[in-house]
Order: structure tokens, then C-alpha cells, then sequence
């Protein structure tokens, strides 16, 4: 199993970027060689990715979600992987995204590209490109603000965190 860290300073309050991140269907947006990603329910998703020149599919389970903190996941069939993304607020209106990934190399070609840092400088790249796509945005197009733990799925987000994520989504539709 391979290992990449990767993390960037995001200039836009600790909550906006999170709620951001949970807009996983968007992840294509900035995320290179990620065709779409199917959020199944809060905590399954599908992915379908072109990786090496290769189609690859999977599905992914998020097994650890905490508002404003944390969000973990694991493949559960196809490319083997899982990660990590922590969110640190370091002022009113900046974030640090810190972003930890493990995976299976599948074949010669992603072995290869592994080595030579091809993966790990994607990583560097998607992460920038989100960073670029929240900060030209000044606010996130939605936000899921429940919380995951294991098995057990919770939706904890208050009156005023929905109705702020419904007003941003007005906004954005608006623009």
C-alpha cells in the first residue's frame, strides 16, 4: 500500500471549505482524471476515474465524519484505497486542508508513475485546484454538516447551518 500527504492553506473560513469538501459530486470540478463521483447516500459514494489510461471504478464508504474536522473513507470494491482529510481553521478566513491517502497500485503503468511522484504530484495539483475553485467562488455551493462514525450516521446540522448552506446554494444559483 502506497502512502501520499499532502496539505495547503485555503484562504476562506474553516466551515466554508468544509462544507465544500462534502460536495463530493463536484470533486470532478477540480480533481483531475476523476470523470464523476455518485453520492449514493451520506455515506456511500461511487467514483469513476481514468487513471493511467485505464477506466477504473470503485466504491467508497465514508467510515469517519466530524463538521468542521474530519472526513475518512475506505474503497469497499474496485481500486483499493482510503484517506483522510483534516481541516484546521489558522484565522478567521484561512484553512488548512491537511489530506492523507493510501492506495494499491494496480499494474506496471501506476506502479511506474508512483515512483516517479506522478501520483503524488496529482495529489498536490487537485488539492491547489480546490483551493483555486473555493477561494474564486467566496463560498461553497453546499454543505452536508452531519456526522458519521462507523455505522452510525447522524444529521446534527442546526436550523442555522442548513438554512446558511440553502442560502448559499440561492446565491450561487443566482450568479
Amino acid at each position: 500500500m502506497e502512502h501520499i500527504e499532502k496539505s495547503i492553506e485555503v484562504e476562506a473560513p474553516l466551515s466554508t471549505v468544509y462544507n465544500q469538501w462534502t460536495q463530493f459530486e463536484e470533486f470532478p470540478e477540480f480533481m483531475e482524471g476523476i470523470e464523476r463521483v455518485t453520492q449514493i447516500d451520506e455515506k456511500r459514494l461511487h467514483w469513476k476515474a481514468q487513471i493511467a489510461g485505464k477506466v477504473r471504478e470503485w466504491d467508497a464508504e465514508i467510515f469517519e465524519q466530524i463538521p468542521d474536522q474530519r472526513i475518512a473513507w475506505r474503497s469497499t470494491s474496485g481500486a483499493t484505497n482510503s484517506g483522510m482529510v483534516n481541516f484546521e481553521s489558522v484565522g478567521a478566513d484561512r484553512t488548512i486542508v491537511r489530506l492523507k491517502i493510501n492506495f494499491e497500485p494496480e499494474g506496471l503503468m501506476e506502479s511506474i508513475g508512483n515512483a516517479m511522484g506522478v501520483v503524488s504530484g496529482h495529489v498536490q495539483g487537485d488539492l491547489e485546484r480546490f483551493k483555486q475553485f473555493i477561494e474564486s467562488r467566496g463560498t461553497e455551493t453546499g454543505g452536508w454538516r452531519g456526522s458519521i462514525k462507523g455505522r452510525k450516521t447522524s444529521n446534527t446540522a442546526s436550523a442555522d447551518s442548513q438554512e446558511q448552506t440553502r442560502s448559499a446554494r440561492i446565491r450561487n444559483q443566482s450568479s
